[in-house]
This record gives structure tokens, C-alpha cells and sequence, in this order.
């Protein structure tokens, strides 16, 4: 393994990770506001059931939005005697704020569309609200590509559940422009109906999705075995550590949480100890920038079982004779 080529996704410092997030959260506020705006205008001409499906989840993208956009940079603000591990968690929330608007979303939409395909009303204006969708898609695509590169360097999962939730929202508005197109030509309202349907299977789907990600950062999942692998690695550079247990990471927004037990020759002095540890605890930073360390020295063979409620029986034995070095 190359020790010295850093992860992409966690090789910003949260300063840069927060530069880049905050400017496409920015983007993603005036995306939703133009569209939703756009789309209220033209289901109110047109009435179509696939048209509102979009314009409720584009209404709700606004919330969402403005979560998000407020959620990353909080979660880049210090820590403070409350919040020791800082603030990085609000991410997570905001996403579970998005999965929750998307449910409710996808409710009013099939409320909505079952009505329309037990009580059938042909839309009118269905040429604009081709156009009105046109629009849609590509100021989505837009959107998503921009959303798409920025989490290629940073990493945010509220970001990356936005991301989610505009996908969920280009294949919403790419079945309602079938839906209006279909109508049209059919002359027959219940293909926009059975398109508000689908929309609620996609926005169903988005929600748990993004869900999913959020519960991962919330329950504290371990980062990636290729991370933790590069972080193992990095200790073990130096021959005086001589391995690595109770490896514990974690992300929490934009910083990651690193804390281990480093096994050091038992033959150093406390002084030679503290410079091995500092030493090793800058590689690792080198490698992840908006990491929080905390590393723990073993002597080598003599560290006998410890470290709370969540110890780990896994310490070397070699209960070799120290050499006190001078």
C-alpha cells in the first residue's frame, strides 16, 4: 500500500470541505426556489396532477434546501463546552429533515393522483408544462453535476443526501413530462395520473436513501477498511510502533474522529514515547486534514487489558524484558 497518497474523500481540511459546500448549498437554494416559483405558475394554468407532483416536491426542496444550507455551516463551527466532538452531526439531521419532506411529499402526491384516476380531469396547457419540465431537467442535471463534483473532494452527507434527493427529483420530473406528454396525445387524463404514481415510487425511494445515509453517520459507523487501513499503515511507518489495536473511527460532518492504542517498544523512554506518538499522529493528519486523533501508547507485551466499557481483549503477550534505553 502507498502510505503516502491521501483518500479523496477525506483529504480536505474542514475549512476547504466547508468553501465547497457551502457554495453548491447556495446553488441548490436557488435552483429549488426558481422551480418551484416556475411550477406553481403552470400547474395553476394547467391543472395537472403530474405537474403538481412536481411542484410539491420542488416546494419541499426549498425546506430542504435551506436545511442543508444552514446544516453545513454549522457543522463546521468549533466545539464548545457543550459539544466537545464539535458540530459536525447537524449534517445528519438535516438529512433526516429531507427524508422526512420527501415522505411527505410523496403522501400528497398519491393522495392526489389516486383521486385523479377515480375522478379523471384532463390537464390543459400541456405545451407548457412540456417546456416547464424541460426546464426542470436541466436545471436538475445542472445541479446534480455540481453537487456530484463537489462530493468527489469533500465529504458531506448532507450534500450527499441533497444529491440523492434532486436524482429522486430529475426521474420525478422526467415521468411527469411523460405523463403530460402521453396525456396529450391520448387525449386521456389517466397517463399523468398513473405518472403522479410513479413520482411517489421515486420520491419513496429517494427518502430511503437518504435516510439510510444519514443513520450511518448517525450511529457512528466505522469509516471505510481502505481508510482504516491507510490509517494502520501510517502508524506502523515508524518500527518503534509496532502495531495498532482499538482502532475506533468515525465521521461526524465534514471532520472524522480517529482514536486507537498504539503498541510502542517497551524500551523507550516516556519522553521518546511522546515524540513517536507525535510524530505518527502528523502522518495520519497529513492523510486526513479534518481528522480528530486521540492515541493511546502501550508499552509493547506489558499493557494489560483496559480501556472501559468497549475494551478489546486483543493485546499482544510478548511479555519480553524491557532495556531501559538512556
Amino acid at each position: 500500500m502507498n502510505a503516502s497518497a491521501p483518500l479523496p474523500a477525506h483529504s480536505l481540511t474542514a475549512q476547504q470541505s466547508a468553501s465547497l459546500t457551502h457554495g453548491v448549498t447556495r446553488l441548490s437554494v436557488a435552483v429549488a426556489a426558481v422551480l418551484t416559483l416556475i411550477k406553481a405558475v403552470v400547474w395553476a394554468s394547467t391543472g395537472s396532477v403530474a405537474m403538481l407532483a412536481s411542484l410539491a416536491d420542488s416546494g419541499l426542496d426549498v425546506v430542504a434546501a435551506l436545511a442543508t444550507f444552514f446544516a453545513v455551516r454549522y457543522a463546521v463551527a468549533p466545539p464548545d463546552q457543550e459539544h466537545r466532538f464539535g458540530h459536525g452531526k447537524a449534517e445528519a439531521f438535516a438529512s433526516l429533515i429531507q427524508a422526512g419532506l420527501v415522505f411527505a411529499s410523496a403522501a400528497l402526491v398519491a393522495r392526489e393522483a389516486i383521486e385523479r384516476l377515480f375522478h379523471p380531469i384532463m390537464p390543459t396547457g400541456e405545451i407548457i408544462g412540456l417546456v416547464v419540465m424541460a426546464v426542470s431537467v436541466a436545471l436538475t442535471s445542472g445541479l446534480i453535476l455540481a453537487q456530484s463534483r463537489v462530493l468527489k473532494t469533500a465529504s458531506s452527507v448532507a450534500v450527499s443526501g441533497d444529491r440523492m434527493h434532486y436524482i429522486a427529483d430529475l426521474a420525478s420530473n422526467l415521468i411527469a413530462f411523460a405523463g403530460i406528454g402521453l396525456s396529450a396525445l391520448l387525449h386521456n387524463s389517466a397517463a399523468d395520473a398513473i405518472a403522479g404514481v410513479i413520482v411517489v415510487g421515486w420520491l419513496v425511494w429517494g427518502a430511503v436513501s437518504v435516510f439510510r445515509s444519514a443513520s450511518v453517520e448517525l450511529m457512528d459507523r466505522e469509516l471505510a477498511d481502505e481508510s482504516r487501513d491507510r490509517i494502520i499503515a501510517l502508524m506502523t511507518q515508524d518500527p518503534r510502533v509496532k502495531d495498532v489495536h482499538q482502532l475506533r473511527t468515525r465521521a461526524s460532518g465534514p471532520f472524522i474522529h480517529i482514536q486507537l492504542h498504539a503498541d510502542l517498544d517497551p524500551t523507550l523512554t516516556l519522553v521518546e514515547a511522546h515524540q513517536v506518538v507525535v510524530a505518527a499522529e502528523k502522518r495520519v493528519l497529513e492523510a486526513f486534514p479534518a481528522a480528530d486523533i486521540i492515541i493511546h501508547p502501550d508499552p509493547r507485551g506489558y499493557a494489560e487489558p483496559h480501556g472501559g466499557a468497549f475494551a478489546e481483549d486483543d493485546y499482544p503477550h510478548d511479555h519480553a524484558p524491557p532495556v531501559a534505553s538512556r
